[in-house]
């Protein structure tokens, strides 16, 4: 029986893997910053733990846990993140930090931890859940965006060293999924959005970005579904799209002249409409 970890399995893509690998009979650590988000889980054979992945400390404990009572970890699916949302002129220091240590910092120092024993073994998975967002920009989720485009160079670059070590890395980009990430992205615009902002004249269209992951949203269980499928295969296909624009979005940028591709976001997101006096 294979040993995965999995963080932010509180909704979405997570809490389907973690569903998903159950069934297919794998050792599943279901893990989440809030534990009581996770723990109808533990009714079935998964595991559950609380885990920050920006704590260190707990980062460690989960690991050891994993190590003293399965003996090695075989698969880590690096899940967890944030969607800050906002202008960029208007992104206070803490969303920039606090953006980076969970979507780039956390997941590529918690794969580095695992890496060491996974090429001593010559085996093991990493799955990192990025997301078309970091190839196509979107005005008002710069912030996310380039964490997501930071975090999908990582992934790559991970593949591509891995290999010799026998270590397969799979860097997932997925469209619009099923998930409370409109709710988390509206409450984290909440923080840096008001009535003082440049954009508030068209809020709606700020809105509209926070809650565009939800337009026509594909069920998490599929994409759980194709990663597992993936998973439990010899391909060394290292991208993954998944979900309703992964592949259309992408091929739109590629195909159109940057100006026309932009003006067509501008217009989607309210920008065409806001006048300076």
């Amino acid at each position: 029986m294979k040993n995965v970890l999995i963080t932010g399995c509180s909704s979405g893509i997570g809490l389907a893997l973690a569903l998903e690998l159950d069934q297919r009979g794998y050792r599943v650590w279901a893990t989440a910053r809030k534990l009581e988000s996770i723990r109808h889980l533990s009714d079935k054979s998964i595991r559950t733990a609380e885990l920050d992945v920006t704590d260190e400390d707990q980062v460690g404990r989960i690991l050891a846990e994993i190590q003293d009572e399965e003996g090695k970890l075989d698969v880590l699916i690096n899940n967890a993140g944030y969607g800050g949302m906002g202008a960029v002129a208007e992104l206070p220091r803490e969303e920039l930090l606090k953006q980076f240590e969970t979507n780039v910092f956390a997941p590529v120092l918690l794969a580095n931890k695992v890496i060491k024993e996974m090429c001593t073994n010559k085996e093991g998975t990493i799955i990192n859940i990025g997301s078309v967002s970091g190839e196509v920009t979107t005005p008002f989720s710069g912030l996310y965006c380039a964490s997501k485009a930071a975090f999908n160079a990582f992934s790559d670059a991970m593949r591509m060293e891995l290999q010799p070590f026998g270590i397969r890395v799979l860097t997932v980009l997925p469209g619009a999924i099923k998930s409370r990430f409109a709710e988390n992205a509206n409450e984290a615009l909440d923080r840096v959005f008001s009535e003082g902002s440049l954009y508030f004249p068209i809020e709606e269209g700020v809105r509209a970005r926070a809650n565009a992951s939800q337009d026509r949203p594909t069920p998490a269980k599929k994409v759980a579904s194709e990663i597992a499928a993936w998973l439990e295969s010899s391909s060394q296909q290292g991208i993954l799209r998944v979900g309703n624009g992964s592949r259309a979005l992408p091929g739109l940028k590629r195909c159109l002249p940057v100006s026309w591709f932009e003006a067509i976001l501008r217009r989607k997101f309210g920008l065409s409409r806001l006048t300076v006096n």
